[in-house]
């Protein structure tokens, strides 16, 4: 038996056909933005509320392989008293976790980052791991312009090969995500040089620390133009996207998922079917959205009761079409 043979199989758990991930892993500052869109005050009973729609969307199993949950959440319950990560386990989903400690500048390198969280990170991956967790995602952020330094991008890769290296060893697939931006004015051509760059560092870096890529997932960007720049069209996003993950992305990583970003939410589901249309590729590619999914589904809900099953079968619309684009499959004219 192979010595990752568990993870390899979690691995084929979360990259299944016509199905991606929920990143529901806001932290609970960054839920206060969600719950602006239902109209409601951060609290904890509301993230509960919120959470446990999702979370008990009809057939959410069937477009939904993975979801990756925030600390609190992992910790949290059902309003029936079962943790989150076991009523998700129950019905075929892979509980995840986030375990990066968010980003802080660099000294001496302006306004760049680096992501905090690997002290006593191999303690909490024991305890994410008793908890139900079975993979992990680390994110760290690179703007387009400026470019980063050459510097902070081997700092943030060093930190994802150990965060992937330790994940690992206790028994978890690491997601790894490195984010080009969306924001700013800047081409997609230059978001294509900066991601490539990113992607290729980050890739022989995972290698030099001989992290076993096959029980490894890139959690991507796809390269589009600045939100501030005039859109770029499905069809260019799938070529420039393709044509570098084909430069940066060893063949032996076990799956690509792409995160939303700040697309909107048909927008982020038209990327996915461009790619998917362009063709198999070497690896297996899906999604890992987070307010591409959640946003609409809250603004139905808008906390009321008498809006959890509409904003339910919203959520699983979104879920379906991107599923449906995975496969490149995705119709428009039946999105709504």
């Amino acid at each position: 038996m192979e010595k990752n043979e568990e993870l390899y199989r979690i691995v084929d758990a979360l990259m299944q056909e016509g199905k991606g991930l929920l990143a529901a892993d806001e932290s609970d500052g960054t839920a206060a933005k969600r719950l602006e869109l239902a109209k409601l005050p951060n609290t904890q009973e509301n993230r509960r509320a919120w959470r446990e729609i999702m979370l008990t969307t009809p057939n959410l199993e069937e477009f939904i392989s993975g979801v990756i949950f925030f600390d609190s959440t992992i910790r949290d319950t059902a309003s029936l008293g079962m943790p989150f990560a076991d009523l998700v386990a129950a019905r075929g989903i892979v509980p995840g976790i986030k375990v990066d400690k968010g980003l802080v500048l660099v000294e001496n390198f302006g306004e760049e980052t680096v992501t905090e969280g690997l002290d006593s990170l191999a303690t909490r991956l024991r305890e994410y791991h008793d908890l139900g967790a079975r993979f992990a995602k680390w994110r760290a952020a690179f703007t387009v312009t400026p470019a980063p330094s050459d510097e902070v991008i081997m700092l943030n890769a060093m930190m994802m090969a150990r965060y992937a290296a330790l994940c690992q060893a206790a028994g978890i697939v690491p997601i790894v995500e490195p984010e080009v931006l969306y924001d700013g004015e800047h081409t997609i051509e230059a978001a294509q040089e900066v991601t490539e760059k990113v992607l290729v560092w980050t890739c022989d870096v995972l290698e030099r620390y001989h992290v076993d890529l096959k029980a490894c997932i890139l959690k991507t960007s796809m390269v589009l133009a600045g939100k501030k720049h005039e859109r770029s069209s499905p069809a260019d996003v799938a070529d420039a996207t393709v044509r570098t993950l084909h430069i940066a992305v060893p063949h032996t990583m076990g799956g690509i998922v792409f995160l939303s970003g700040g697309q909107e939410a048909k927008q982020a589901t038209q990327n996915m079917h461009a790619i998917a249309k362009l063709g198999t590729q070497p690896w297996r590619i899906s999604t890992s959205y987070s307010r591409a999914l959640e946003e609409p589904m809250l603004k139905v809900w808008a906390g009321k009761e008498e809006n959890i099953e509409d904003a339910q079968n919203v959520l699983a619309h979104r879920a379906h079409m991107n599923g449906l684009a995975q496969k490149g499959m995705y119709d428009e004219s039946k999105d709504i």
